[in-house]
């Protein structure tokens, strides 16, 4: 009988199984010497991952309902990765204005390494000098309110273009899914490159590959131990070419695909419930009053837009868990350690539709910003869309000039129903996450009337 000696891939895999086991074993010696927050059962080498494959949802509503039982601060082990889940306003203000410092930096996923040329742009680059340097730059050069609104005749151009466009489809299903990413995309690309993007169909995929590689639940991202030749090298405090396609990439995945979903997401909420639906359109079309084209400046009087708006970013907040944040000191929150490298992610969408902060939080219904109490700016953490502290999203003033402006096109010019007799009811709101959330199914309406007449 002859004996045949294991191939090298066996013998990889059994020795990174024991590998992967000793690192196990010795993480769980230094987390007895700690109190960690309260978290489900763990199996060996995956953790806690079953309880969100056995979920059967996305990892936002599965780590809610996981919370319900656990706590808002719990504690799981996603294959080598220690992560503390965050899901209460009051645990959010622990993390992002108490111990901002401690909390600010991020982990070295190996997606955003490869996506951000080796962590050089400003989403997942660490608290550093640099990190500083190009959000300074990025915030008062590119993203100011006056500079954002310095780019108000590329909307208007763009929005001019769409009303066009959908106007040749009256009584027809249109995709709005697709009409309104072009229209963010052609905005981006304008503000930053001066031309239009033509190949959208080309884009679009790659931006969801994107956004669904970075959201930290990749396979190398949690178990960083095999990954192989891994090199990194020391980040480097001058701007490089590097450093500004990195910043591209950002804008491109946070300013396109961010601003088409919440835009998406308000016209099938408001689809599904009619008042709204004429409540907005009634506001806009008696401050127009019968206007053409419609201008930035023609908005400044309106108000129940702007509730829907933020409610629709309630309920379906753009990143409904955060980029992970990493623990750079020892941290004590309410009696829970959380020790040094251990990974901090905020649930967004469960902090935003806290009962015990919002009343009736699953219902949509603008009419709870009318007190305009309540903004993005990330002081309110029972409210907070685009986080808070020191990694509060730069681009917010960009992003909802974009929806803002899109909505009041699409609700002052054009009446909407759902094709096929589907009633408002039967619309799917079923959510698929990457890095964002967007609806699994396309979004089809008939533009049935335009106001003017045109």
């Amino acid at each position: 009988m002859e004996l045949k000696f294991p191939t090298f891939p066996l013998i990889f895999i059994c020795l990174t199984f024991i590998f992967l086991l000793l690192k196990l074993f010795r993480n769980c010696q230094r987390f007895r010497r700690t109190k960690l927050p309260p978290g489900p059962w763990k199996l060996p080498l995956i953790g806690s991952l079953h309880h969100l494959a056995i979920a059967g949802s996305v990892p936002h509503h599965a780590l809610r309902n996981l919370a319900r039982k656990y706590g808002p601060i719990m504690h799981l082990q996603l294959g080598e990765i220690s992560a503390v889940i965050i899901s209460s306003p009051r645990a959010a203000k622990e993390v992002l204005k108490t111990h901002d410092l401690a909390f600010a930096s991020r982990p070295k996923l190996l997606s955003a390494e490869i996506m951000t040329y080796n962590y050089i742009d400003i989403a997942f680059a660490p608290s550093d000098g640099y990190w500083r340097q190009m959000r300074k730059i990025c915030t008062l050069e590119l993203l100011s309110l006056k500079n954002v609104r310095s780019f108000s005749s590329i909307r208007e151009d763009e929005a001019f273009t769409l009303v066009e466009s959908i106007q040749s489809s009256l009584f027809s299903p249109i995709d709005l899914t697709q009409k309104v990413f072009s229209y963010t995309n052609n905005v981006v690309c304008r503000t930053a490159f001066g031309k239009r993007f033509k190949n959208h169909e080309e884009l679009k995929p790659l931006i969801t590959e994107l956004a669904g590689s970075a959201g930290g639940f990749d396979v190398a991202d949690l178990f960083p131990s095999i990954k192989i030749l891994q090199v990194i090298s020391d980040l480097k405090l001058p701007i490089t070419i590097n450093s500004i396609k990195a910043i591209i990439l950002d804008i491109f995945s946070a300013g396109t695909d961010t601003s088409a979903t919440a835009v998406e997401f308000a016209m099938a909420e408001m689809m599904r419930h009619p008042r709204v639906l004429a409540k907005a359109q009634a506001e806009l079309r008696q401050i127009l009053r019968g206007k053409d084209r419609i201008r930035e400046t023609d908005l400044e009087g309106v108000s129940y837009l702007k509730m829907v708006i933020k409610e629709t970013i309630r309920l379906h907040p753009p990143l409904p868990l955060s980029i992970p944040r990493v623990c750079t000191e020892h941290r004590e929150i309410d009696g829970y350690d959380i020790p040094i490298n251990t990974e901090v992610i905020l649930n967004v969408l469960a902090i935003n539709r806290d009962p015990e902060y919002w009343k009736d939080a699953e219902s949509f219904k603008p009419e709870r910003f009318a007190d305009g109490l309540i903004e993005f700016k990330g002081t309110n953490f029972e409210y907070i869309p685009f986080g808070g502290g020191r990694r509060i999203c730069p681009g917010i003033s960009f992003g909802l000039a974009n929806v803002e402006f899109l909505l009041a096109q699409l609700l002052y010019h054009f009446n909407w129903k759902l094709p096929d007799g589907m009633k408002p009811e039967d619309l799917d709101m079923t959510e698929i996450l990457g890095l964002t959330v967007r609806r699994k199914k396309t979004l089809y309406m008939v533009p049935t009337h335009r106001t003017p007449l045109g």
